[in-house]
């Protein structure tokens, strides 16, 4: 028995950090690795944007990305050699589409990605999206994890009384039992002096079947506003949180929210939309 895992790389470098993770993944228990590369850049989107077609730049554009991504795929397959996982390089070998994505993600356990995708330009802090689109469409569970991944030693998860939250609990139990023995804080976040936490009893019987360490704390603050600079400053964690915006019941995993958190690079993220 193995996890079928979907390796997706759509930037100019290679994203070691989230490979590093594969690595500790198979360090537990085997892996398969389907690797899925695009190219970093829509040239032919550029070109429709800008009406203008000099064919001799045009074509030494294209082939650059070709060989970014060419550079890629060999990275990726030298390594799953190298530590001895057990990997396939999908076919598809040009511009972003949402469909092999999605259809991949159908028929897979995790997929994992870099955060350091998430941006097009760091500097400028222009939305890569096709990686968001990634996240809002994939049909399974989603990793980002930032280059400097390190080994979690602590596992935060968000959870704010909804549906969307346990089902992002209970996946990232039956993904990554291994880490179910890390210390863990269960995080309600809510701006209101009250103290109380939705079904405190029944999440406490819960994770206490499948958690080793488990924590349960309120901060009484907005989400949307503090929790990426709060959570930024804990060392080597790993966020678990509900659908990527698509529940309005969902607050803690809104827009904002998550994008705050995986953008600014700091730690992985889990997430899992019912």
């Amino acid at each position: 028995m193995s996890k079928q895992v979907l390796f997706v790389c759509a930037g100019k470098e290679f994203p070691q950090g989230a490979f590093n993770f594969l690595r500790s993944m198979q360090q537990q228990e085997q892996v398969h690795v389907l690797g899925l590369f695009f190219n970093p850049i829509d040239v032919d989107a550029m070109v429709t944007v800008s009406q203008i077609v000099v064919q001799a730049p045009y074509d030494r554009l294209r082939e650059r990305e070709h060989e970014v991504m060419a550079a890629n795929r060999s990275s990726f397959s030298r390594q799953c050699e190298q530590h001895h996982i057990r990997y396939q390089v999908h076919a598809h070998d040009g511009q972003w589409d949402k469909d092999i994505l999605v259809g991949e993600s159908r028929f897979a356990d995790v997929l994992v990605l870099s955060g350091e995708l998430f941006y097009a330009d760091i500097n400028l802090r222009q939305p890569n999206v096709y990686l968001r689109e990634a996240l809002y469409s994939a049909e399974c569970p989603v990793v980002i994890i930032p280059e400097d991944y390190k080994q979690c030693e602590r596992v935060f998860m968000a959870y704010d009384g909804s549906k969307e939250s346990l089902f992002a609990i209970k996946q990232f139990c039956y993904l990554f039992p291994q880490m179910t023995d890390l210390p863990t804080e269960m995080l309600y976040v809510r701006d209101e002096p009250e103290d109380n936490i939705p079904d405190l009893d029944r999440l406490r019987q819960y994770t206490r079947q499948h958690f080793d360490a488990m924590g349960f704390s309120k901060l009484h603050f907005k989400a949307s506003h503090y929790f990426s600079t709060w959570i930024g400053a804990k060392k080597d964690v790993l966020l678990v949180t509900g659908s990527y915006g698509r529940s309005p019941f969902s607050y803690l995993a809104k827009h904002s929210f998550a994008e705050q958190v995986i953008s600014e690079h700091k730690i992985p993220v889990f997430i899992a939309h019912a």
